[in-house]
């Protein structure tokens, strides 16, 4: 009798150790080993895929030229959400995999279920594999998002090798999976959701997919550090991988790329969760921006706009400050929506370049709406804001903020300056402070004319951008080098100290 080997795999990275570790050597992970046995499969489990080369083929004539390669036309086909187009590079292309991953009760399930019905509707095949819900229940949610179920083929079984027959026999033209971690392989050792088993099935899926020219999309859940459970070998598989982030106990859901073969990864899908379902947010910037914002009656201390890109669109979010006394002997910096060592870098240029003190005052910045900005042409805004706060100020209504700070003190260029301009003067803004630019050279470059109902203030100096956004009579000007002697903080301050 032939004794199963024991194992123990890491579930963060897939590496395998011959006894148990508190820490894996591969990934630094504590406490990520769990027992596996491994058990000699009756036959191979490559083969029991069916998708491989056949037995006695000459692998010689299996090498083609590059150049040989027949393309086949098989356009991208939209998945009835204009948001998850944009998300997925302009449609699902066929043979496509995507993994899509979020919290719990975030609305997963409810994208896909939404997408198989509106891609039915197009006349296309359909086939919802549920490995954790029933038919039953997968009707009773399509009839309260008020789908079309006739569209929608579903398959509640959880043996891929089932789901592998089914897909070969009806060759449909989209498979949803929810969920990989549900699905089980019987030639491979350990539970549903175990890193082998993920492994394993994701590797006869990615087959399929490629070889049948099936898109195929799948459902993960994540764990509690906010990544796809499972080995990391999943998303390395994957054409694109999503992640589906908000609260859930909120309605603003943002649909992310965080890598996509397809098209960028920097762009952003905006939904609300209704009770009909998931609804398109297709002017992100009035979601994020209060009725006082939109309508220019006057900021509040601590809050302005700012025009970021998310990335080929154009958003206007209002970002809010918060400075006050420290209870603690260390003072707290919190920054929801920005990067935290980002936060930790503006507010000791603050210190440096204007005189602030802030060794004793806590700093809280929040991105209205639950938005999460990554580029650093959001610096300016949350600098402005952190003075509004501390010195109990407004910034001048219909005033928009964009650049990125330097460690010196200067306003460094951004990325499309001219469309947050034009998405400024849409909203009804008519201010906007940006970066020096040549705005003449960068409206023949794009082929469309610069905005004319808003007035652009081109600053190089946290101190000019300072004096724009607060003193209606102090107009920015050249920039006006620093130097070592004669140079008073406090003179070029001096407007705000009141």
């Amino acid at each position: 009798m032939v004794k199963n080997k024991v194992t123990f795999l890491c579930e963060s990275c897939g590496y395998t150790a011959p006894s148990y570790l508190g820490r894996c050597p591969e990934c630094q992970s504590w406490n990520s080993l769990s027992e596996q046995i491994s058990i000699k499969p009756k036959t191979d489990t490559v083969r029991t895929r069916g998708l491989s080369a056949p037995a006695g083929m000459n692998p010689k004539s299996a090498i083609v030229r590059l150049s040989e390669v027949e393309m086949e036309h098989t356009a991208q086909f939209g998945s009835g959400f204009p948001e998850l187009d944009r998300v997925l590079g302009g449609g699902i292309m066929p043979g496509g995999y995507v993994l899509i991953g979020g919290d719990p009760g975030i609305g997963k399930s409810t994208l896909m279920l939404q997408m198989a019905s509106a891609v039915g509707q197009q006349g296309k095949l359909v086939l919802y594999v549920a490995g954790e819900e029933s038919p039953f229940q997968i009707k009773m949610r399509a009839e309260r998002l008020q789908l079309a179920t006739e569209t929608i083929s579903v398959l509640a079984v959880t043996n891929i090798h089932q789901v592998l027959e089914v897909i070969k026999a009806a060759t449909p033209d989209l498979v949803v999976i929810d969920s990989i971690q549900a699905m089980y392989c019987p030639d491979v050792s350990g539970t549903p959701g175990s890193v082998s088993q993920i492994k394993e099935c994701a590797a006869i899926l990615m087959d399929a997919a490629k070889t049948l020219n099936v898109p195929i999309f799948l459902v993960g859940h994540v764990t509690k550090e906010g990544v796809v459970s499972g080995p990391k070998l999943l998303e390395h598989t994957v054409d694109a991988v999503l992640y589906f982030e908000g609260d859930k106990y909120q309605n603003l859901r943002i649909l992310r790329t965080v890598k996509n073969r397809f098209g960028s990864t920097q762009e952003i899908g905006v939904f609300e969760m209704a009770e009909g379902g998931l609804k398109e947010i297709s002017n992100p910037s009035e979601l994020f921006l209060s009725q006082s914002m939109l309508g220019n009656a006057g900021n509040l201390p601590g809050s302005v706009v700012a025009a970021t890109i998310e990335g080929s669109r154009p958003i206007l979010v209002e970002i809010q400050a918060l400075v006050g006394q420290s209870a603690y002997s260390t003072p707290r910096r919190v920054g929801n929506g920005v990067e935290f060592n980002r936060l930790h870098q503006i507010v000791a240029v603050l210190e440096r370049r204007l005189g602030l003190d802030f060794s004793r005052q806590d700093v809280y910045v929040n991105v209205v709406g639950g938005l999460r900005i990554d580029e650093p042409a959001a610096d300016l805004a949350v600098a402005v804001a952190i003075i509004s706060s501390v010195r109990n100020l407004s910034v001048i209504p219909g005033t928009v903020v964009t650049g990125e700070i330097g460690l010196t003190g200067e306003i460094r260029p951004v990325r499309q300056a001219l469309n947050r301009l034009q998405e400024a003067e849409r909203i009804g803004f008519k201010r906007m402070l940006l970066p020096q630019m040549d705005l003449a050279k960068a409206s023949a470059a794009k082929g469309s004319p610069a905005p004319s109902k808003l007035k652009s203030f081109q600053v190089s100096t946290i101190a000019d951008a300072i004096k724009a956004c607060f003193d209606p009579s102090n107009q920015p000007g050249p920039a006006v080098p620093v130097k070592a002697s004669g140079y008073t903080r406090e003179r070029e301050y001096e407007f705000i100290e009141d």
